[in-house]
């Protein structure tokens, strides 16, 4: 059974380049989501972490995609025993 699972790597990829797509700059970002400092931004860009569901809302809404646009996924192969 193949169980979809998000490509972190690839969605963070996504992010960055929907982002200059748009014409947005991590300050921008860093503006409306209201963080102090914008490290958050790049940690979704380089892989090593994810936007929230609420966040991931916003985000999509500010590049003027669909969530499902910003998410990569890929399907995991599950072996199920008898």
């Amino acid at each position: 059974m193949a169980i979809p699972t998000i490509d972190m790597v690839r969605t963070c990829q996504n992010i960055n380049r929907l982002r200059k797509l748009a014409g947005v700059s991590v300050k921008d970002l860093q503006d409306v989501f209201g963080f102090a400092t914008p490290q958050a931004i790049y940690k979704w860009q380089h892989g090593t972490a994810l936007p929230t569901i609420d966040n991931l809302v916003v985000l999509a809404s500010v590049l003027g995609v669909r969530i499902d646009d910003i998410l990569i996924m890929t399907d995991m192969q599950i072996v199920m025993s008898a």
